[in-house]
């Protein structure tokens, strides 16, 4: 099921994003080792995590986290802008159509071929609602191996400036294009995919 949360979220949807903050923990803390702020020992929740934030989230049909993403107005305190502008070799680009991708975040209990589809169904539902909302580029920060992964699905993208070392890793910043042709030039790489078709397939996340 895909799910889109505005402005942070309403005291209604708090169970999902609560699922959603859980996974991040385990991904990006447990197990890729980030040093970023934890709440309760339970919830990765930082800064950005504020009632401007947009979160993208597909769960299975109980209710168990399979991706999600989350999305940063560029007019706003952002993480390339506030945090890494140095990976940008010119300004770092900002606008009321530009959206930055943060917490691109796969479940850590995902198998393998199960990972693939979700990944593609996170992105393609990135670009629907791009398209839906007036989204002009995305960009983000990405670790050496994620940002080749996301130069390589066939859209308009661009690093934004040489790859740097950061906390001992390798990352580089982009900019993805967006615009009526791109989910066709998903597709022939094999990766778009329409929204709400996928997640439900998948009844649990282990």
């Amino acid at each position: 099921m895909l799910q889109i949360f505005e402005n942070g979220g309403r005291p209604a949807e708090a169970e999902a994003l609560a699922v959603m903050f859980e996974a991040r923990k385990r991904v990006f803390v447990d197990l890729l080792g980030w040093d970023v702020p934890v709440v309760a020992g339970r919830y990765e929740i930082d800064q950005f995590d504020d009632r401007y934030a947009r979160y993208i989230v597909l769960t299975t049909a109980g209710g168990e986290h399979l991706a999600s993403a989350r999305l940063l107005a560029t007019t706003r305190p952002h993480i390339l802008g506030n945090l890494y502008p140095k990976l940008c070799e010119k300004a770092v680009p900002v606008g009321p159509e530009i959206a930055e991708i943060t917490r691109f975040c796969l479940d850590r209990r995902l198998r393998a071929a199960e990972r693939f589809q979700v990944r593609n169904q996170l992105v393609s539902a990135l670009v629907d609602d791009a398209l839906a909302t007036g989204i002009r580029c995305y960009t983000g920060v990405a670790e050496i191996a994620w940002l080749q992964q996301i130069l390589s699905f066939g859209w308009i993208c661009r690093p934004l400036g040489l790859p740097q070392t950061i906390e001992g890793k390798l990352t580089g910043a982009l900019a993805i294009e967006i615009s009526a042709e791109t989910p066709a030039l998903l597709a022939r790489a094999n990766i778009y995919v329409r929204s709400q078709t996928l997640a439900g397939e998948f009844s649990h996340a282990a």
